[in-house]
């Protein structure tokens, strides 16, 4: 089964919480997410975009995001608002942190918005690559935040591109992949903070929320759920149900917890209403989860004790009950006219674009980061990207490349030279690799990965 696939599959109809059920509560909470959105279309609150999560949940219930209108009116559409807000240059503040772009790739998608071609300024994708840590590979982001390489790893991984192709290349993933493994608990868990090397920090009890996204993250990026690593973080997760369904978390029973665990379980393809996760009383997660929605309204309690909904609960109670992940594949609209993607398809001449770019020399040593380039015309080329990598974020992507002008294939990057069958190839959007040449076209939005071998 692929990650995408993953990220989506369906409650087993001979759970406890019945097929009925979970059709009512995804549809009532539908309703509810619905109910949020402003005026203006917007699912904006305050001076951020915190209730942007509800695409994820609305995709998973299977709802498109551009059928999501205030009062009727298609022109005020949630993907449309959402696009024009992530487009502006000064989106998202002044102070980023490589989560806000994490964040906005996982929504993006499931609102049927290339992240990489969110405008010809915009492209989510590099933004985020930009804060890979060249001194610790995998890590995106100061490595103490251990939550921006989950969610790098979510991202870049569940984000695929409008043909369900990998953009990233697998090298990338893995080296995400090895630096979760290194922070895996001894509990079998994870947690926010970083724990890698620090044997008291490994020896901490794990977070319910954070086991389930990195769950996630490893299996979206294709580890399998028979992985030792998968294996022990569902046995943790087993070990902290509690009669009522419910996993005893660190601050307590809450919805947000139980939703980010039951989204790592889906995510790897473990029911989560299987044997392992019934009570002995016979409730499972989602028996808690549904037992949190209010009806008729549809949302979700943040506290079993709550009178009122709320809101990020209701967003992670839904896409956990609607067997999702942390993103899913966007529905196919039934507003006539919107497809189920949009994108910005060309370079903007003059407008200065950021492209992600990849170089592994095939010694282990892989190097990512994002690319800013002034295209003068809809496309550019190789020779574009490897002239505008000298001053690539991070630094060090590209050192040396031969030759250094015109258009002809590409023998030397950063010292490594074609010999025999070993030459460096190139590969756009996770596309099938051919010989690197300076006037290969490379179009917006292209994850450009560059690799040496045969």
């Amino acid at each position: 089964m692929t990650a995408g696939a993953l990220l989506l599959s369906a409650v087993p109809a001979h759970a406890t919480a019945s097929p009925t059920q979970i059709a009512t509560s995804k549809s009532t909470g539908v309703t509810y997410l619905k109910s949020l959105q402003a005026a203006d279309g917007s699912y904006v609150t305050g001076g951020g975009l915190s209730n942007e999560w509800a695409f994820s949940a609305l995709a998973a219930a299977g709802t498109a995001a551009a059928d999501v209108t205030p009062g009727g009116d298609p022109s005020k559409n949630a993907r449309l608002v959402y696009r024009n807000q992530l487009a502006v240059a000064g989106w998202p503040g002044g102070s980023p942190v490589v989560t806000d772009y994490e964040r906005a790739i996982l929504n993006s998608y499931a609102a049927g918005i290339d992240p990489a071609r969110v405008g010809p300024g915009r492209n989510l994708i590099a933004d985020a690559v930009a804060y890979w840590q060249t001194a610790e590979p995998g890590y995106y982001g100061p490595s103490a935040n251990f939550n921006g390489t989950v969610f790098g790893l979510l991202a870049l991984a569940g984000a695929k591109t409008q043909t369900g192709t990998q953009r990233a290349p697998q090298a990338l993933l893995n080296a995400s992949v090895t630096a979760v493994r290194a922070n895996q608990h001894n509990d079998g868990g994870w947690n926010y903070s970083k724990a890698a090397g620090d044997p008291t920090a490994l020896a901490q009890g794990s977070d319910i929320d954070m086991t389930g996204a990195a769950m996630a993250s490893l299996c979206a990026a294709g580890v399998p759920n028979t992985d030792p690593a998968i294996v022990v973080a569902k046995n943790f997760l087993k070990g902290k149900l509690a009669s009522s369904g419910a996993f005893n978390a660190m601050f307590g029973v809450n919805t947000d917890s139980n939703g980010w665990a039951v989204s790592g379980l889906n995510a790897c393809g473990i029911n989560p209403q299987g044997t392992d996760f019934t009570s002995g009383t016979g409730k499972t997660p989602l028996d808690f989860l549904i037992a949190q929605q209010f009806k008729p309204g549809g949302g979700f309690k943040y506290l079993p004790t709550d009178t009122s909904p709320s809101p990020y609960a209701s967003v992670d109670g839904l896409r956990a009950v609607a067997g999702a992940g942390f993103t899913a594949t966007p529905p196919a609209p039934v507003t006539a006219g919107e497809p189920t993607w949009t994108a910005t398809t060309g370079f903007t001449a003059g407008t200065a674009a950021r492209l992600a770019l990849v170089v592994d020399d095939g010694t282990g040593a892989l190097k990512a980061c994002t690319v800013t380039l002034t295209p003068t015309g809809s496309t550019a080329t190789l020779g574009d990207v490897l002239d505008a990598a000298g001053t690539a974020t991070p630094a060090g992507c590209v050192t040396a490349v031969t030759p250094s002008t015109g258009g002809g294939t590409v023998t030397a990057i950063n010292g490594t030279a074609n010999s025999g069958s070993s030459t460096w190839k190139v590969s756009l959007d996770g596309a099938t690799a051919t010989g690197a040449t300076r006037a290969t076209v490379v179009h917006l939005g292209d994850t450009v990965s560059l690799r040496y071998g045969s």
